[in-house]
């Protein structure tokens, strides 16, 4: 038994450390980020050395005096070693779910012949077993001197398993002489309206198919489960994170050009958030055709939450300017008698888009020649004065090749430009050929489009091209087509600043999906969504652009990619 003057030196003992503990400082703030140059993005105050988080949101900005007294209130620290910070990027425009059977799938992007293209086909498929289709490519005829493949290139080294492999802007593909069996195409089938099939004099099909064509492969290839899909899409989050993406626009595109012909990409990202799996913050459009059944499903659940977004449509005027398939006023330069393809009539465009923006939906339309942009923004302004309704931030997905006159429209009507500045670094190699110098002068018009004060979104359109907001700052700030023919930039007036290029990435990519409020700068109350960057894109040669890397991904609050050192 202990005596009393041993329970006294116990009892001062426990006193000691109880209020030893109770002096300790209380953990308020989750995390403290400092020792940083961190532009915030924000007009009010645009550059801060350190950032207090609190959960998943900001809650201070400002200095080092101001917020380092703090840091023993915070549960981390985080010494940015004096690196530059950004809000975390927010690519507006990537096929998510492609993207990520892409990464697994084969790769034709590189190849510079027929000879590779062959050979890249033929080893990919010694990998699968019979049976299994060859989906991906990612492969521009421009690179062997233009001529397109036939089926004929690859049928000998892919007997086993059908193959449909897409060009590089994915708007016309290559399917093998089984793929074609099992789709039933052949020279009986007749043409699609929206679409090419491509023929020989004899009319028979060479295999390439153009737009809406391309439904008649799509419907053979059978719909992936919902565990290749998870996978898929936990694969590009990785790649997104890598790249500093914290926020992506996902384009879903029309069902019959998805595997099966049903598109159900809302459903995997669902799935996937149901779980607790997502680690990017995902804004989903579905086919604007379905316009009835989001309604629908906003009206009775939503549009979602920080972390899964709905409410959102994608629709097409025409096709893309590789497959000859953007819409323009006049004859291609190198195809005389021939203006593209419209992939949607003006009244089936007017009465989606006004039908729909009647619902509260937003329009995301892609868009490329200076017609189709046309079309898409006389059916905006059609809806908009229809409904009487403002604010509905109609968006045309990649703005590519605009007449001047339709500049100034979009400031005027309310439209957002969704662009993907790689396009121009890597069209601009041969794209004056398809439309002439004059014509070029304002395509990809970035600068021309802000000077008139439009709303200018950046993203990639991945798998398209990479996924990198750093890479696309350079496409954008240089110009410097990937040939190394422009030093000085194609077509140099529509450079724009860093500055510039950056807040396309960030605050107008959240404008562009309504989320202005909770992210796109980095403010007291928005999401702790950041990225630190291993250089200083304002101080560096803007040729050094192409090299910059990301050093870190923060969402929330919490890391979620980091380079190894």
């Amino acid at each position: 038994m202990m005596d009393m003057k041993s329970y006294r030196l116990f009892a001062r003992l426990v006193m000691v450390l109880l209020m030893a503990g109770c002096s300790a400082p209380v953990k308020k703030y989750t995390m403290l980020v400092h020792h940083a140059r961190i532009w915030t993005g924000s007009e009010a105050q645009p550059w801060a050395s350190a950032l207090l988080v609190s959960g998943d949101t900001i809650v201070k900005v400002g200095s080092e005096e101001e917020l380092v007294p703090m840091m023993e209130q915070a549960g981390e620290v985080v010494d940015a070693e004096g690196r530059l910070i950004v809000p975390g990027f927010t690519d507006c425009h990537v096929h998510t779910i492609m993207a990520g059977f892409g990464l697994s799938s084969v790769k034709l992007k590189s190849v510079k012949s027929r000879k590779e293209f062959i050979e890249a086909i033929g080893n990919y498929a010694k990998t699968l077993k019979p049976g299994e289709w060859i989906l991906g490519g990612d492969w521009d005829h421009q690179n062997w001197g233009g001529e397109l493949p036939v089926h004929e290139w690859i049928d000998s080294v892919t007997t086993s398993n059908p193959v449909w492999v897409e060009r590089s802007e994915g708007h016309s593909g290559l399917a093998n002489r089984l793929a074609m069996e099992q789709a039933g195409l052949d020279r009986t089938t007749r043409d699609i309206p929206g679409g090419t099939i491509v023929r020989t004099s004899s009319g028979e099909p060479t295999g390439i198919l153009k737009d809406d064509a391309m439904a008649l492969i799509f419907r053979a290839i059978p719909n992936p489960s919902d565990d290749r899909k998870a996978i898929a899409l936990e694969d590009a989050m990785n790649y997104f994170l890598s790249e500093g993406i914290t926020s992506a626009h996902h384009m879903t595109e029309p069902h019959e050009r998805n595997w099966g012909g049903k598109a159900m990409d809302y459903d995997a990202f669902k799935m996937m958030h149901d779980l607790g799996k997502l680690r990017v913050r995902f804004y989903v459009t579905e086919p604007f055709t379905d316009w009835k059944k989001v309604a629908n499903r906003v009206a009775s659940e939503g549009r979602g939450d920080k972390w899964l977004k709905n409410g959102a449509l994608k629709g097409y005027v025409d096709g893309a300017i590789g497959s000859h398939s953007a819409l323009f006023y006049d004859d291609y330069d190198d195809q005389p008698g021939f203006k593209g393809s419209q992939v949607n009539s003006e009244e089936f465009l007017n009465r989606l888009i006004t039908s729909a923006d009647s619902a509260g939906l937003q329009l995301c339309i892609h868009a490329i020649g200076d017609k189709a942009i046309h079309l898409a923004l006389a059916a905006f302004d059609k809806a908009a004065q229809t409904n009487h309704t403002t604010d509905q931030r109609f968006r045309i997905e990649h703005t590519q090749h605009l007449a001047p006159s339709d500049i100034p429209e979009f400031a005027r009507i309310g439209v957002i430009a969704s662009m993907q500045p790689w396009h121009a670094i890597d069209d601009g190699i041969w794209c004056e050929k398809s439309i002439g110098k004059k014509r070029a002068e304002t395509s990809y018009a970035n600068k021309s489009l802000l000077d008139a004060g439009a709303k200018v979104a950046f993203g990639s359109d991945w798998w398209v091209a990479p996924p990198s907001p750093l890479k696309g700052i350079y496409a954008a700030v240089t110009r410097m087509t990937l040939d190394g023919k422009n030093p000085g930039g194609w077509v140099p007036a529509q450079k724009v600043s860093v500055e510039e290029a950056l807040r396309a990435y960030t605050q107008t990519g959240a404008f562009a999906s309504f989320d202005e409020r909770i992210k796109g700068t980095l403010e007291p109350g928005k999401l702790a969504d950041f990225v630190i960057l291993e250089q200083d894109i304002f101080s560096i040669d803007p040729a050094e652009l192409i090299n910059a890397q990301v050093r870190a991904t923060y969402v929330g609050g919490k890391i979620a990619f980091s380079r190894a050192r």
